[in-house]
C-alpha cells in the first residue's frame, strides 16, 4: 500500500518522500495548489490535492495508504497573523488525526519538535522533559506543543501514533530556507556580525528523513523519540559554519537584553515591510537557553543514522551556493 506524506513540498517532508522512493516504497503527496513543489518536481508519486485543515481532503487522500507521515506545519517564528500557527498546527493536527483515525491506518508518524521538551541544559535533556517555553512569546513553539498534546489524545482512541522531535535540521533541499538554512547562508555571507551564546543540537536532514522511515517500522507507540545528533554551543556551531565556509565567524557577542531590544525593533519593522524579521524577540529567549538533547532512545531503539555534522553543513554549503542562495567567490 502507499504512505502518504503531508507537508511533502517542504525541507524535511520531500527528503522523506525521496527516502521512500529509494526503498521502492509507492507515495503519495498531501499538498494544497499554491505549494511550491519545486522539491518534489520529477519525483515519481501520486499528488493528492488538500490541506490538513479540511478533514476530508485527508481523509480522501489517505484512501489506498497505510501509513501516514505527518510532517505538514506552520514553520516560522514571526507572523502578523498571531493566530495562524495554532490554525495550522494545533487544528490541523486535531482534524488530521482524526480523518487519519477514521481512515484506519496502521501508523502514524507525528513530526513535532525538540520546542515540545523545551530548553533544559547544560545537561542534555531527554523525552521525558516538560515543555517551559510559555513566556517566551514563541507562537511556534507553544502551538506545536499544543499540537503535540492533541496527537497523544488520539492513542487511547486506537490510532497507532509515533511522535518524532527532531533538533536543529540543516541540509539540501532547504529551498525556503528554514531559519536553520538561513542561518547558515548569513554566516556564509557575512550578514550575521554577531551572536548570543547558547547552546544547540544538530542533525542532517537526510538522517531525519530515514529516522522517519525507522519510525514508522520500529517506533513504539504512544512514545516519542528526539532526533537529533551533535550538541555545541552557538559560537561553535557558527565557528565550524564559518571554518567550512571559508569565511571569518561572527565576533560579537550580544548582550542579553540588548538583542532581546533589538529583535522587538525588527519585529516592528517587519509589519512596516511585510518581510520576515532577521531575528524575533522570542527567537532571542530561547537561543539564550542551550538546547542541549540526550538522543539515544532513537539511536539506540531506532537506528537513527548520525551523519558527521561537518559533512551536514559542507553538504547544506555546497547545495546553497550551487542554487545561487550564496555567490561564489
Amino acid at each position: 500500500m502507499k504512505k502518504l506524506v503531508t507537508g511533502a513540498t517542504g525541507f524535511m517532508g520531500s527528503a522523506i518522500v525521496r527516502e521512500l522512493l529509494k526503498d521502492g516504497e509507492e507515495v503519495k503527496v498531501l499538498a494544497r495548489k499554491t505549494s511550491d513543489t519545486r522539491n518534489i518536481n520529477g519525483l515519481d508519486v501520486e499528488i493528492a490535492y488538500g490541506d490538513i485543515r479540511e478533514g476530508d481532503s485527508v481523509k480522501k487522500a489517505l484512501k489506498g495508504c497505510d501509513t501516514l507521515y505527518y510532517t505538514a506545519a506552520f514553520f516560522a517564528h514571526w507572523v502578523p497573523d498571531k493566530k495562524l500557527p495554532y490554525e495550522v498546527n494545533v487544528e490541523g493536527t486535531k482534524t488530521s488525526m482524526k480523518a487519519a483515525l477514521d481512515a484506519g491506518v496502521q501508523k502514524v508518524v507525528y513530526t513535532s519538535t525538540n520546542n515540545t521538551m523545551g530548553a533544559h541544559g547544560p545537561v542534555p535533556a531527554d523525552e521525558s522533559a516538560e515543555f517551559n517555553h510559555w513566556k517566551s512569546g514563541d507562537h511556534y513553539s507553544i502551538s506545536k506543543y499544543l499540537a503535540e498534546v492533541e496527537a497523544r489524545k488520539f492513542v487511547p482512541m486506537g490510532l497507532p501514533v509515533v511522535i518524532v522531535n527532531p533538533t536543529l535540521v540543516i541540509g539540501v533541499r532547504d529551498i525556503k530556507p528554514t531559519p536553520s538554512g538561513q542561518m547558515i547562508i548569513d554566516i556564509a555571507t557575512g550578514q550575521m556580525p554577531g551572536y548570543i551564546e547558547g547552546g544547540t543540537n544538530i542533525i542532517d536532514v537526510e538522517d531525519v528523513a530515514r529516522g522517519h522511515i525507522l519510525a514508522a517500522k520500529k517506533g513504539r507507540v504512544g512514545e516519542r523519540y528526539l532526533f537529533g545528533n551533535q550538541n555545541m554551543t552557538v559560537s561553535g556551531y557558527f565557528n565550524l559554519i564559518a571554518e567550512i565556509a571559508g569565511v571569518k565567524p561572527p565576533r560579537i557577542k550580544i548582550p542579553y537584553h540588548l538583542a532581546v531590544a533589538t529583535g522587538y525593533l525588527f519585529e516592528l519593522g517587519a509589519f512596516i515591510t511585510k518581510r520576515p524579521p532577521v531575528v524575533t524577540a522570542s527567537e532571542v529567549r530561547i537561543g539564550k537557553l542551550q538546547e542541549w538533547y540526550d538522543c539515544s532512545k532513537a539511536v539506540n531503539e531506532l537506528g537513527l543514522p548520525q551523519t558527521p555534522i561537518r559533512q551536514s553543513i559542507g553538504k547544506a554549503l555546497d547545495w546553497f551556493i550551487g542554487n545561487g542562495y550564496i555567490k561564489k567567490k
